[in-house]
C-alpha cells in the first residue's frame, strides 16, 4: 500500500520552498504530528542541519514538525517508527551514496511499501524511479550502486526541459539524453516539468499539476501524458 508524491521541484520561481504543494503536502501527512526528513542530497553543499531547518520552517505552516534522519543514531529503526518521510532534493549522487553506504535504501523501500506516507522533491523524486540513471546531476562522488527505491515501474527525470526554439545552443537536449539512456537500457523514462508530481495511491499513478509530462519508451516516440491521466494506462 504505497502512498506518496514525488514532485519534479521543491520551488517554484518566485516561491518560496514547497509554497506550491503544501496543500497537497497536507493532505499527504494527514494525521501525522512530526515527519523525518532525508537531508543527504544536500543542495549546493549546505549542512544537513541547515537543510532540515529549510524543511521545518515550511511544514510549521501546516503544522508539522520535521527531524532529520542525521539526527538519529539507529537510522533504520527511526525509519520504520517515522509517521512519514521526506526527502529532499540537491545532488542525487550524493543521496543514494549516503542511502546505500549506510545500508538505508532497502528499509527506504520497505517503509513506502508499508504504506508510510512518502514524499520526494527533484533528487527525492528521482530515486523513486527503478535508478538514477536519467538524473541530471554531477556524479559528484561514486555509489555502490544506481539502484534506487522502484517504488514506481520506470525512470524519471526531473526538471525535464523541453529544447528551446530560440537559443544558439546547438548542445544535448534532456530528450537526446533520455534517448542516449535508451540505447542501453529498456525501462520507461517520465520527464517531469517544474510544478508537476506524481501521485502514488496503491497502484495508481496519477500525474499532477498543471503541465502535461513526456513519455520516453524504448523503440516509440515520445508521447506527451496529460495532467490529471493515471501512468499505469501506458506504462
Amino acid at each position: 500500500m504505497k502512498n506518496a508524491i514525488l514532485a519534479s521541484t521543491s520551488t517554484l520561481h518566485g516561491q518560496q520552498y514547497l509554497s506550491y504543494l503544501l496543500p497537497e503536502i497536507a493532505k499527504l501527512f494527514k494525521g501525522c504530528s512530526e515527519i523525518i526528513f532525508i537531508p543527504f542530497a544536500r543542495p549546493g553543499g549546505i549542512t544537513h542541519e541547515e537543510y532540515t531547518s529549510l524543511a521545518k520552517k515550511a511544514l510549521q505552516s501546516i503544522s508539522i514538525n520535521v527531524k532529520g534522519l542525521h539526527e538519529f543514531e539507529d537510522k533504520e529503526q527511526a525509519l520504520k517508527e517515522a509517521q512519514g518521510l521526506f526527502t529532499g532534493g540537491g545532488n542525487t549522487f550524493l543521496l543514494v551514496d549516503k542511502l546505500h553506504r549506510n545500508n538505508l535504501m532497502m528499509p527506504l523501500r520497505e517503509q513506502i511499501l508499508k504504506g508510510t506516507p512518502y514524499l520526494g522533491s527533484s533528487a527525492g523524486t528521482n530515486i523513486g524511479g527503478l535508478t538514477m540513471q536519467t538524473t541530471n546531476d554531477m556524479p559528484i562522488i561514486y555509489p555502490p550502486s544506481f539502484k534506487t527505491l522502484g517504488i514506481v515501474p520506470f525512470n524519471i527525470n526531473p526538471h525535464y526541459l523541453d529544447p528551446d526554439l530560440h537559443s544558439k545552443h546547438k548542445g544535448e537536449t534532456r530528450e537526446t539524453r533520455i534517448k542516449e539512456f535508451h540505447t542501453l537500457n529498456t525501462q520507461p523514462v517520465v520527464g517531469l516539468r517544474e510544478g508537476s508530481w506524481l501521485e502514488i495511491k496503491d497502484n495508481d499513478i496519477t500525474l499532477r499539476g498543471t503541465l502535461s509530462a513526456r513519455i520516453f519508451t524504448v523503440g516509440k516516440e515520445p508521447i506527451e501524458l496529460a495532467s490529471n491521466t493515471k501512468l499505469t494506462s501506458i506504462i
